[in-house]
């Protein structure tokens, strides 16, 4: 009397089902002929079974329950394995010959910030970028980054440095995305504007500039520039009711900070959805310079101009800021675009630094 077989499944690697099936074949001194009968199955049908060819259906592990003894279970778990097993080596090559595009990554950027894990494994690089990026492997990454038809129209300072802008406007869509905002709604963030600007004197108050814009479908978020991309902010849509201006402190002036965010207001209000904008300082794209002419005259409007370049003390420069109802760095660095007297009043233009916590961990 032959000895009962024992069945281990053992998951942490890839057994072929129909290898055990055939030990189990022998093990009962059947043909493959007999077997193929006992199943009420084909020999060709056992043949890719043994091959791997054809998987093992819910109806055949109970069909093997019945001739071998294994609970039918076991055999689906087996055959589960298999498959899990083969997927898995099949995208690890697949990651192997997509490593070059880590290269164009800042991964230690997004370590030190928290965004994906330190670790020296390539390939587990590559898997934590993707899922960074929410995407399943490098092609769909580069159908959703790289091809103008998904991003619609893009400022052409994306094309020069793909990898690091996309990891910027990535970290901000993702606290963005947590970021509980109200549907968009133009009117009220029309009157959102009116109010920073009396919130420019009181910087220690950012967080209530960020409550006020998700109250009307806004996400701000602040997010330190990334190197190599050293933009001052951008705009995009993350869906129909729901709009990200993202901004860094590039500079750490109050006068350039609050420019960017007048600048990417003027987006929200007059580009289309489909856009993804960025600004980079150029002067080449209408949609920025009309961005730019919203911001200033928002700010600061053209009438004051000549009386701020009158300007020779400090006070003057703070009795028109309260006139304006602005803070004095701002008509400060007014001056500064205005004169090209890059360095007077000085003094008066705050510099923010980083509190907020940056880590996306």
């Amino acid at each position: 009397m032959k000895a009962k077989k024992t069945f281990l499944y053992e998951p942490d690697y890839a057994v072929l089902p129909g290898d055990t099936i055939r030990e189990q074949m022998e093990h009962y001194g059947w043909s493959q002929q007999e077997l193929a009968t006992r199943l009420d199955t084909s020999v060709q049908t056992l043949n890719r079974i043994f091959k791997g060819e054809q998987p093992i259906t819910l109806e055949t592990a109970t069909k093997l329950e019945r001739v071998l003894g294994a609970p039918a279970r076991f055999w689906n778990n087996l055959e589960l394995n298999y498959r899990q097993q083969q997927a898995k080596h099949a995208e690890q090559q697949r990651l192997m010959d997509d490593l070059a595009w880590l290269k164009t990554i800042p991964y230690k950027e997004l370590v030190n910030r928290g965004a994906v894990p330190d670790t020296d494994e390539p390939i587990e690089r590559l898997a934590s970028a993707l899922a960074f990026y929410g995407v399943a492997n490098v092609k769909a990454w580069m159908d959703l980054w790289e091809k103008p038809a998904v991003a619609a129209r893009r400022s052409t300072c994306f094309e020069s440095q793909p990898g690091a802008t996309s990891a910027w406007l990535r970290l901000g869509q993702l606290q963005a995305q947590q970021l509980d905002c109200k549907p968009f709604d133009k009117t009220r963030f029309i009157s959102v504007l009116e109010e920073a600007r009396d919130l420019t004197n009181r910087p220690d108050e950012l967080s209530t500039l960020v409550e006020k814009c998700a109250a009307c479908g806004v996400a701000l978020v602040l997010e330190p520039e990334m190197p190599k991309a050293p933009w001052s902010g951008a705009t995009m849509w993350l869906t129909p009711d729901k709009v990200m201006i993202l901004l860094n402190l590039r500079g750490k002036a109050e006068d350039k900070f609050w420019f960017s965010f007048f600048h990417e207001a003027g987006h929200v209000l007059h580009d289309s959805k489909k856009d993804l904008l960025i600004n980079d300082g150029s002067a080449d794209d209408p949609r920025e310079n009309r961005a730019n002419d919203f911001a200033a005259e928002r700010l600061i409007p053209a009438s004051y101009n000549d009386r701020i370049r009158q300007a020779i003390t400090d006070m003057e420069i703070k009795r028109l800021a309260k006139e304006i109802g602005i803070s004095p760095g701002i008509v400060a660095g007014r001056y500064q675009f205005l004169t090209k007297k890059w360095s007077a009043f000085k003094s008066l233009i705050r510099t923010y630094t980083w509190k907020l916590q940056t880590s996306h961990a």
